[in-house]
C-alpha cells in the first residue's frame, strides 16, 4: 500500500510523518530492580497543522502486575491489562538548523515529553530511513519522581509496524535497557 501523507500536515514536519497514526501492541519492562512485566501500550502521533507532532503514549500492565510480576496470560488479550504503568505527553519536532555531517536523508529532531509519574526530559537525535535515534539533553524531575538521570530511545518501522527500545540510567544504575515494544498501526477499518 502506497504512503501518503496525512491530510494537513506541517511540511516542516513531513520527516516523521510515517509515524502519525494511532499504534498498539505489547512488550517488555525489564530493569534493574524490577522484574520482568509484560504491557501493552497505545502510542498516538497527530497534528493540528502545526510545524510539530504530538505524542501521547500509556503502558498498562495486568492487575497484580504493579508490583514486577509477570502474570500468566496472552499479550494479545488487552482486558488483562487493566492497570496504567506509566503515561506521557509530548511535542516532536524536526529542528530547523542542520548539524554538520548529517546525511542528506536524516533530519535533526528535538523531543520534549512529560511523564505524569513528574518527569520532564527534553531528547535530541536524528529521523531518517525509517528510524529515530534519541538522547536525553536534560531531564528534570520533582521531588517524588523516579530518579532518572539519562534515557535513550531507538524506534523503527520494521515492515510495516513499529518497534522501540528505551534504555535507562536510574536508581543508581548505568545506561541499560528499560523496555522494548512492538506495535501495529490501527486503520479505521480494524
Amino acid at each position: 500500500m502506497p504512503f501518503t501523507f496525512p491530510e494537513g500536515l506541517a511540511p516542516e514536519v513531513y520527516p516523521l510523518a510515517w509515524l502519525v497514526g494511532r499504534w498498539t501492541g505489547g512488550g517488555v519492562i525489564k530493569y534493574e530492580g524490577i522484574e520482568e512485566t509484560e504491557f501493552r501500550q497505545e502510542l498516538v502521533f497527530d497534528h493540528d497543522g502545526g510545524p510539530y507532532l504530538r505524542f501521547e503514549s500509556t503502558l498498562s500492565v495486568r492487575s497484580g502486575a504493579s508490583d514486577g510480576a509477570v502474570t500468566d496470560g496472552e499479550v494479545g488479550d488487552d482486558a488483562a491489562f487493566d492497570t496504567v504503568w506509566s503515561t506521557e505527553t509530548g511535542y516532536w519536532r524536526v529542528a530547523s538548523e542542520r548539524p554538520e555531517g548529517l546525511s542528506e536523508s536524516q533530519h535533526p529532531l528535538e523531543v520534549l515529553l512529560t511523564d505524569a509519574s513528574g518527569r520532564v526530559a527534553l531528547f535530541l537525535g536524528v529521523v531518517g530511513d525509517g528510524r529515530v535515534d534519541l538522547a536525553t539533553d536534560f531531564v528534570a524531575r520533582t521531588a517524588t519522581a523516579a530518579e532518572v538521570t539519562a534515557a535513550k530511545r531507538l524506534y523503527g518501522n520494521v515492515d510495516g509496524r513499529l518497534l522501540w527500545v528505551e534504555e535507562l540510567a536510574a536508581f543508581g544504575h548505568p545506561m541499560g535497557t528499560y523496555a522494548s515494544g512492538e506495535l501495529d498501526r490501527v486503520t479505521d477499518d480494524s
